[in-house]
């Protein structure tokens, strides 16, 4: 079956469904932390993202199956005074894992960036999940390093 990827629209009811049906599936998943989104989430991402001038999602459709989806983050490097994109979150439903729709959305992401002007993608991964790595490599990520002596940045957070 052909694979769409399209930018969502937060208006659009068919796309807000999707990217709360899709957020709560990847969520559940033990590579999303193994728990189901919070009513509260559910009910007040999508106006909460389009309240953000700086997000934006992609949806991939199989026919008028929602089969994948990522949120995405305009943010800004300094050092290259450039926009960037972060890739908050990244997933394709179970059942179409191994399709091309993972590398179909990426290539729409890459396009995106490219089109904003962007430097860079930026994104964060497990360590364990080796899928997903071999994936983000096969499209040319890599570990972040400024240089061989300083090692790789890790990605740290504190829970407010």
């Amino acid at each position: 079956m052909d694979i769409q990827v399209i930018t969502a629209d937060y208006g659009n009811p068919q796309h807000a469904r999707a990217l709360v049906t899709l957020l709560d599936v990847y969520a559940r998943d033990i590579m999303g932390g193994g728990e189901p989104l919070r009513e509260d989430v559910k009910e007040n991402l999508i106006p909460a993202l389009a309240q953000r001038p700086n997000a934006f999602s992609i949806l991939a459709f199989a026919g008028d199956e929602a089969v994948g989806f990522a949120n995405c983050f305009e943010g800004f490097s300094t050092f290259a005074c450039k926009p960037l994109v972060n890739i908050h979150d990244f997933a394709v439903a179970p059942q179409w894992r191994g399709h091309g729709v993972a590398r179909r959305m990426m290539d729409c992401l890459e396009k995106i960036a490219r089109e904003r002007g962007c430097c860079k993608i930026t994104l964060e991964v497990l360590e364990s999940n080796h899928t997903a790595k071999a994936l983000y490599r096969k499209c040319g990520f890599s570990d972040y390093k400024l240089a061989a002596a300083t090692g790789n940045a890790l990605f740290w957070q504190k829970y407010l």
